[in-house]
Order: structure tokens, then sequence, then C-alpha cells
């Protein structure tokens, strides 16, 4: 219905619009300016110019060819020197890890340095909240190869599947039986 209202108001008196539209005098193009055609005529300096620019200097080639630019950032040479120290002991043994060979999972026996596994992780998590005074942050990060800062972040922001099972407000509420 809404359609039909919209579809009549934009077709009512359309031929009268269309002819007022029409007849309106057309705006009148903005002047042109006046070109210095003394400069565009291709005179004798602009071929010069153009030949100039074009126009290979030897010398300054092999200047250029000359140049060799070696360039040693300090903070690649400490980076590059970090990665060797980690290639040589890359990997370390797992700690812990759960019995799921027969669930199509492959069987892992080490791990990079500074990575967890899924076991792992849950298994510092939970001796961390168990008993904080003994499973600090400096030896989690030594007994998982982590760093300090990653350690913290993991403590901080990791957190575990919880389930919270809410009462009814009243006894009355629909329950699910246990069968």
């Amino acid at each position: 219905m809404g359609a039909r209202v919209a579809r009549m108001f934009r077709n009512f008196n359309l031929e009268n619009r269309v002819h007022r539209e029409i007849s309106k005098e057309k705006p009148r193009a903005a002047p042109r300016h006046k070109a210095d055609l003394s400069r565009s005529s291709g005179g004798s300096e602009s071929a010069e110019t153009a030949e100039l620019v074009s126009q290979k200097n030897a010398p300054l080639l092999g200047l250029l060819r000359s140049v060799y630019v070696e360039s040693k950032d300090p903070a690649a040479a400490e980076a590059s020197q970090e990665v060797g120290v980690e290639t040589e002991g890359a990997r370390r043994p797992l700690r812990f890890s759960l019995p799921g060979g027969h669930y199509g999972l492959v069987e892992l026996s080490d791990v990079p340095r500074g990575k967890l596994t899924i076991a792992e992780t849950l298994k510092a998590l939970g001796s961390h909240q168990r008993q904080p005074q003994t499973w600090t942050l400096g030896k989690i990060a030594q007994e998982y190869s982590l760093d300090l800062k990653d350690t913290k972040a993991l403590l901080e922001f990791f957190i575990p599947f919880q389930v919270h099972i809410i009462p009814p407000k009243t006894q009355s509420a629909k329950q699910i039986k246990a069968s």
C-alpha cells in the first residue's frame, strides 16, 4: 500500500515539472583563461631543454656506479644473535601431556622454546591458582622456558573455561532432572 502512495506522489504532475525544467535557461560556462601561446608554441628553448634533460652525463653516471652503500643496523645484529642462540636449543621436551594418541591426534614429544601446549598451559595455570607462593611468575617461566613478560600476560589474560551453575530464584522454576 505504501509503495502505491509513494508512486502516486512521485508521478503527480510529472509532465509539467519536466517541461518547466527543460525550459529553464542553461547556466553559461565560465570564460576560459587566455593561454600564453608563445610558451607552448615549441620554440627552440623548449627543444634545447628537452634535449638536455634526456641526455646522459657520462662522468656523473660513472660516479653513481662507483657508489656502494653498506648499512649496519645494530638492532638487526642483536636480533640475528638472539636467533642464533635460540636455534641451538630451539625445542624443549614436554613437561606434561594428555593421553590422546588414539583420538587421531599426533603425540608431541617436544615443543619450541617460548611455546606451550594447551595441556601445559592448563597445568601451569592450575598450579599457580592452587599454590601461588610456590608457583610464581619466575618459576613458571623457568619451568616452561618462557619469557617473564609472556608468563605475566599468560597468568593475567588467559582464563580457562569455567562452568557456573546459577540456582533458580524460586523453587517452582522448571529444572532438568538427572536421569
